[in-house]
């Protein structure tokens, strides 16, 4: 009976807390945390719906990065909480720096994700009209992406400030992609590639701060070329087999596009300096139907 007793007093003890004490409690535990606890009782879930709560799990500096968005007066009026405003940032990447940057929150974590747009990236050859096109994709969260027309070699190169990412937390970098295909059919799901030059072709990428260490990987722009390598195929590839162990291939994000892994990185508490992601194809070989969206960096 005394144990049982207990039992009762333990469980109906956060009955007898305050809510802004229970919520005070809640703001030290995790996103994901205070989704689970909120549907322990009424009062969990007013706790841990409550703007104290969620207003912990924002990056210190979320108030000036969304101030330089165009929709940041539609964010306020379209979010009555902070945890709606909180989702609402995890799922719709939101346009800054006059669209040349995305920002959204990771979820699990509320660390910061970035994306860099096309427009933003150095690209080589980008500035000659018959090389590369800009274009608007309803895929794609960015007014215009870089449309590759035609070049020999192919370099991109994205920065950012170590500043502006969530400290003491790992990153990985992505180049988001796809390559040209023309639709057809009723539903737009036949189609075919017009893409020419990446087959079986690989790249070197590297990511570390400028003047720092970088670690580099090599990968391929298509899959097939992969596996053909991995079968020992005779067909040419840019790599030797004796570097397969650190090759890297895209993959489907599921929203249209591809994406290949560039690397990771650690971002230490107070790091300055700009880091720099870089994907260089120095394969003098005819390359053509890239479409470039941009260079994403998240929580690993």
């Amino acid at each position: 009976m005394g144990k049982k007793g207990g039992e009762r007093r333990d469980s109906s003890f956060h009955m007898m807390l305050p809510e802004g004490c229970l919520a005070k409690v809640l703001s030290f535990t995790s996103p994901r945390d205070a989704c689970r606890l909120s549907v322990v009782s009424s009062l969990f879930k007013s706790a841990a719906d409550s703007d104290i709560v969620w207003k912990s799990f924002f990056p210190h500096d979320y108030r000036s990065i969304i101030s330089q968005s165009n929709s940041s007066l539609q964010l306020a009026s379209v979010t009555s909480s902070m945890k709606e405003l909180y989702l609402n940032l995890c799922d719709k990447p939101t346009l800054i720096e006059n669209g040349r940057k995305s920002f959204s929150l990771n979820k699990p974590s509320g660390k910061k994700c970035f994306m860099l747009s096309a427009k933003s990236l150095e690209i080589a050859w980008k500035i000659f009209r018959l090389c590369w096109r800009w274009d608007s994709d309803p895929e794609s969260r960015f007014d215009q992406v870089a449309h590759l027309l035609r070049v020999p070699t192919l370099t991109i190169i994205g920065k950012i400030s170590a500043r502006m990412l969530s400290p003491a937390t790992w990153y990985t970098a992505y180049l988001v992609f796809k390559f040209f295909t023309v639709h057809f059919g009723s539903k737009q799901k036949n189609g075919f590639s017009l893409a020419s030059g990446f087959d079986g072709l690989s790249a070197k990428v590297s990511v570390g701060l400028i003047g720092g260490k970088t670690s580099s990987r090599i990968v391929f722009w298509d899959v097939e070329g992969w596996r053909l390598q991995n079968r020992g195929n005779k067909r040419r590839c840019s790599v030797s087999s004796a570097a397969t162990s650190n090759i890297y291939y895209p993959k489907d994000r599921g929203d249209g596009w591809l994406e290949i892994r560039l690397g990771d990185f650690f971002v230490k508490e107070g790091e300055d300096g700009e880091l720099e992601m870089i994907v260089d194809d120095n394969i003098y070989h005819v390359k053509k139907g890239l479409v470039i969206e941009g260079i994403e960096i998240k929580p690993k």
